[in-house]
């Protein structure tokens, strides 16, 4: 390869982002394959995450073959898999991170108008066939979608992996209660390698080069030079605020081609946002594509640095690779022991037979039909678990889920978290790999009850959609009635097994040995921890709630059972 350190691109305000370009030796005219992010283009995988680089190349060798692995870095492409194929490589670090100077504001619009000019920048160089892709993990894929509605006329594909695409919903909220994961985040992941962080910080070891910029600032000026992302996240407490709108994607001027890929196991961040990005879209040529495993190792094994290939060969070189002809939903069906491949004509699936599940509150029971009762919990104990019978055969669930309760509080709100969770035959619990945390239950989904009030054009009865544009608070005792969305699912049950739905009023966890995640523990709920009391109170949701059904008022969940093929 032919690999050039910091290349300055100009930008509009008369900033400057750096970039390092890895190129193929022979000159010509290559696509282009672009990350655009804070993660700091220079620091290696295994030095910025040695314990998920270990973890994937043991458990998947074919990783780390074929390349000398020294050039990788997290979440972005490994150039030795992509440059021997007749692609050029951009990796940027973004505004304040980096060697990229210049005021730290994640997913700002100053960052989306950065990004663009970046891949109109590289859609004229002369090394260039003018045309741009995007393709990469978490923040390098939930940005994507915030740049291609701006419309770069370069910009002919993009594929988001595991990319949230709703700063508000996806990240930041769930059901309106705010996520702890971006206080975590920023600091070990980001602030770290904040451009001035100079000789406090890394070497490239490739380039000699400080990771984060020649220049070392104090804590002080570092401080000055970025916004206070927890103040920002815990001030702004609707989607409507300024904050959450200025990072609002406008659905219908995504037209590029896509290929979203998501994560069964992605609960709290990785996977709601790459099913709404693929259905929202306006592309007329879009794919959806849903994985399991950790958060990472797929995009880099052979089973989805293959599939991305195949895409962008067909989009941005020309090649007639029957990548057209696929269709529209790929799926990895998930099972107790594996995974299997299954392609679909839409999402979600046209087959669906949608199944309520009521909860009898007499016996804890999830039926096939309604049993009027009501059940109490203390909010911030671990609620009350229903579950079905024993299956006497083998059923699949696949799409989304959803849930109506009839729900009363001893205060003003209440906070209802749901996670539907399978048990094997000794009643022991199935855990399965999820994202970030090695261990978490089937699916989840949140709401705070002042957060009720409905979207009724953007609401289905399988995905219901909440504006979180005022807060309406409850009268105590009295009964409201809550529509939930929990995040999409796959889980194919075996028989003789038991579904099970617990609902409560806090974080879900199991009850085997957690997993660090920076300075907390993951025990179930990954890193998404919604705990913190400045936004739940104990005098407001430390309570007494309690699930109603009565005749015409049913509590139940909304499940998509998939008959077999007969």
């Amino acid at each position: 390869m032919k690999i050039s350190w910091d290349v300055e691109i100009p930008m509009s305000d008369g900033s400057i982002v750096r970039a390092d370009i890895y190129a193929p030796v022979e000159d010509g005219q290559y696509p282009v394959i672009m990350t655009y992010g804070p993660y700091a283009k220079g620091l290696p995988f295994q030095e910025g995450y040695p314990w998920q680089w270990k973890r994937m190349t043991e458990e998947h060798p074919e990783i780390p073959e074929g390349s000398t692995n020294k050039y990788q870095t997290w979440e972005a492409v490994d150039p030795e898999k992509w440059v021997p194929y007749g692609y050029i490589c951009i990796r940027v670090d973004s505004r304040g991170t980096g060697t990229s100077p210049g005021y730290l504001n994640p997913f700002s619009e100053r960052e989306t108008q950065d990004f663009f000019e970046c891949i109109e920048w590289a859609g004229v160089q002369p090394w260039s066939n003018g045309k741009v892709g995007l393709n990469g993990i978490s923040y390098y894929g939930m940005n994507q979608w915030q740049v291609a509605a701006l419309q770069p006329p370069h910009l002919v594909a993009i594929c988001p992996w595991e990319g949230a695409s709703d700063w508000y919903r996806d990240a930041t909220h769930h059901g309106g209660i705010t996520s702890g994961f971006w206080s975590t985040w920023y600091g070990p992941q980001v602030l770290k390698v904040q451009n001035g962080v100079g000789k406090k910080g890394s070497i490239n070891p490739n380039s000699g080069k400080l990771i984060a910029g020649p220049d070392t600032l104090s804590d002080e000026e570092l401080a000055k030079n970025r916004i206070d992302i927890d103040h920002e996240i815990y001030a702004n407490k609707l989607a409507t605020d300024p904050y959450y709108k200025e990072r609002e994607v406008d659905w219908s001027k995504v037209t590029v081609p896509i290929l979203s890929a998501g994560n069964w196991g992605g609960l709290g961040l990785h996977l709601r946002g790459n099913v709404e990005g693929y259905v929202q879209a306006a592309s007329k040529e879009k794919w959806l594509e849903i994985h399991g495993l950790e958060h990472w190792t797929h995009f880099y094994t052979d089973y989805g640095r293959n599939l991305q290939r195949r895409f962008f060969d067909y989009y941005l070189k020309g090649h007639e690779n029957g990548w057209n002809e696929l269709p529209p939903v790929l799926l990895q069906v998930r099972g107790v022991d594996g995974f299997v491949n299954r392609q679909e004509e839409a999402w979600p699936l046209p087959k669906t037979e949608w199944t309520r599940l009521y909860l009898d509150t007499n016996n804890l029971s999830l039926s096939k039909q309604p049993v009027e009762g009501q059940v109490e919990y203390d909010t911030f104990s671990e609620g009350v678990t229903f579950l079905t019978p024993t299956y006497e055969e083998e059923v699949e669930l696949t799409g989304p889920v959803s849930a109506k309760f009839y729900v009363s509080s001893s205060t003003e709100d209440t906070d209802v978290f749901l996670t539907i969770r399978l048990f094997d035959p000794t009643g022991k619990e199935v855990l399965f790999s999820g994202a970030q945390d090695p261990r978490t239950p089937i699916t989840q989904g949140w709401l705070r009850a002042s957060h009720r009030k409905l979207d009724p054009e953007k609401s289905t009865e399988y995905r219901p959609y909440h504006p979180h544009d005022e807060v309406q608070p409850l009268i105590p005792n009295e009964v409201y009635e809550l529509d939930i969305e929990l995040w999409p699912t796959s889980i194919v049950i075996p028989k003789g097994y038991r579904l099970g739905l617990t609902v409560g009023g806090s974080d879900y966890s199991h009850d085997e040995e957690g997993t660090l995640y920076h300075s907390r523990l993951m025990t179930g709920s990954g890193a998404f921890w919604h705990d913190d009391p400045r936004d739940r109170p104990e005098e407001v949701f430390k309570s007494k709630a309690t699930i109603h059904t009565v005749s015409g008022k049913e509590s139940y969940l909304l499940v998509p059972v998939i008959p077999k093929e007969r």
